[in-house]
């Protein structure tokens, strides 16, 4: 199955493409663009890359929150509009969970601390990752580094998003024998100073906030390297690859971004109507 998968949670992202679940290639938005302005073009160039006509695509695959407003709106109106125009199927990919897969079965980083040896993949100087035989077995990669490291491996996972206004979205995810993360229990909004005395030693957190919180992080807790704290359209990819084989379908119709909050000009209007 053609899968194309974008990402666009925050304010550029990334879009992929798979048949199945071998991603075949992935490239960055250009990140001093909005993605309102750089996605279509990356697209393009994407199908152009991988031969693919836009009616070749079978399944769109997009990010649908929690996220930036613009950025989510953005990914989710070009996901609905491209699989309409191209008779393809789309099904919705949770944000956190799409973080999460990074260090899962779809992933790279399983149990590492800060300073552990991790495996590593190549970029391209244009942003282009390319997912080629050398590149593709991850798992195995995976497998042979955490063979001879020291940290203990990821079972419990915390993934955050930036909330503003001091407040953040948190997700917990536990590993399950199939070797994804699945959620542990509703996502939270919560300020920021209770997420930090909440965490417990033995879980292992991840996700972009961290640039800001990673130094107040408490002792005893692991911190992800920073290549895994961010959505990847990859991991959207590979995630509707598995959910899909599961039955999961999503209507192009209704599909609509989840966010952790109303915009400020909803809560505004909002004031403005109570007497």
């Amino acid at each position: 199955m053609k899968i194309l998968a974008l990402e666009t949670t925050d304010l550029s992202g990334s879009v992929a493409a798979s048949d199945g679940s071998n991603v075949l290639l992935e490239l960055e938005l250009n990140p001093q663009q909005r993605s309102a302005r750089s996605l279509a073009p990356a697209v393009k160039s994407l199908l152009q890359q991988v031969g693919w006509r836009p009616a070749d695509v079978q399944l769109v695959a997009v990010t649908v929150g929690p996220g930036s407003f613009t950025g989510l709106r953005v990914g989710v109106t070009t996901a609905k509009t491209f699989a309409y125009a191209a008779g393809a199927e789309i099904v919705a990919i949770d944000t956190l969970e799409t973080i999460a897969a990074n260090v899962g079965e779809g992933g790279e980083g399983r149990g590492e601390r800060a300073g552990g040896d991790c495996p590593d993949f190549r970029v391209n100087e244009n942003g282009t990752v390319p997912f080629d035989a050398e590149n593709r077995s991850f798992d195995a990669k995976i497998k042979a580094s955490l063979a001879g490291a020291s940290s203990p491996p990821v079972i419990e996972l915390q993934v955050v998003l930036d909330a503003q206004r001091g407040e953040i979205v948190a997700g917990a995810f536990s590993l399950g024998e199939d070797g994804w993360f699945h959620p542990a229990g509703p996502q939270r909004l919560l300020p920021i100073e209770q997420w930090l005395a909440d965490l417990r030693p033995g879980v292992a957190v991840t996700g972009p906030i961290l640039k800001k919180l990673q130094s107040r992080i408490p002792p005893g807790i692991m911190v992800l390297e920073e290549r895994f704290w961010h959505p990847r359209a990859s991991q959207v990819a590979l995630l509707a690859a598995r959910d899909y084989a599961a039955g999961r379908r999503d209507d192009v119709w209704t599909l609509l971004p989840r966010y952790s909050r109303r915009s400020a000009a909803e809560e505004k209007m909002e004031g403005t109507k109570k007497p």
